[in-house]
């Protein structure tokens, strides 16, 4: 009896470890299902069964990838380390975009610097292809050392840009005053590693060390709460935007401690605003501007 119940343990102990590996392979992101390639010629690479994605550039080449999906609403999670050491003149773009002449986008891209130097973190909103809507951060920690968490949260009233769960920017939906909002184009996440040493480290007085080369960015743990759109309809259609799964889609404004942290972020880390920049706006500034 002493056997066979060793035995009956022993088999319910495999059963149990195959279901709890079968559950942490369903619950591991798998970013082949979510991304694929579109350029580099070979430098763009998923690995680590699906749970690791990088892009590099070499004096030949960039590279690049897109989601498999497009959005209409969401939140998006990504966790990304930038290049390393000298990393002045290539810039790392993760964005989304939607297609044709009247395009929009939302915009993370890192600018490289010198070693020691600080990363510069640089968005925009392109609403009807219409952008000039720049604001530039440092960032409060080395974004090559480590992971850390990127998000976009796009609904239809605003659209705010986090860092590991710290808001750095928001823009509102201004339709009411003639501000033209992203809001009836699906989008594509995309992501590049590239060469714009022309304009992206100090103007362009900084070029590409390219014997750095090859540079390395890569992303791990992708997360997309968001409305999928398939054939022209939207998977968020047929869920009630109260739920707490959709809680995102809903949100009118940050909470008080989301607004404090985007203060602190923005008196303490911004380094450009157009909102702020006269010269560049010699009849007056862009209306949101005067509404924020």
């Amino acid at each position: 009896m002493a056997s066979l119940s060793s035995r009956n343990f022993c088999v319910f102990l495999v059963f149990s470890l195959d279901i709890i590996s079968s559950l942490m392979v369903i619950s591991a992101s798998d970013l082949n299902q979510d991304f694929q390639i579109t350029w580099g010629d070979g430098r763009a690479k998923i690995v680590n069964n699906g749970e690791l994605l990088t892009l590099s550039l070499d004096k030949a080449s960039g590279s690049g990838f897109e989601s498999k999906n497009e959005y209409l609403y969401g939140q998006i999670d990504m966790q990304l380390k930038l290049v390393a050491g000298n990393s002045a003149g290539t810039v790392t773009a993760y964005y989304l975009s939607s297609k044709g002449s009247t395009w929009d986008e939302i915009d993370f891209e890192f600018l490289g610097n010198l070693s020691g130097d600080p990363y510069i973190l640089h968005t925009n909103v392109f609403s009807q292809g219409k952008g000039n809507r720049e604001q530039q951060f440092y960032l409060w920690f080395d974004p090559t050392a480590d992971f850390h968490t990127y998000s976009i949260l796009w609904n239809p009233q605003h659209i705010v840009f986090s860092v590991d769960g710290t808001p750095i920017r928001k823009f509102k939906n201004l339709e009411s005053a003639g501000v033209p909002y992203p809001k009836n184009q699906p989008m594509r996440i995309y992501s590049s590693l590239w060469n714009a040493d022309d304009w992206a480290t100090r103007g362009g007085l900084v070029k590409t060390d390219w014997t750095q080369a090859p540079f390395t960015a890569s992303y791990r743990n992708f997360k997309a709460n968001a409305c999928v759109l398939n054939s022209g309809k939207s998977s968020c259609d047929s869920n009630s935007p109260s739920s707490t799964s959709n809680s995102w889609l809903s949100q009118q404004e940050l909470d008080s401690t989301g607004e404090e942290r985007l203060k602190w972020v923005q008196n303490n880390y911004m380094i450009y605003n157009y909102c702020s920049d006269a010269k560049r706006f010699p009849q007056g500034f862009p209306t949101e501007c005067n509404m924020a």
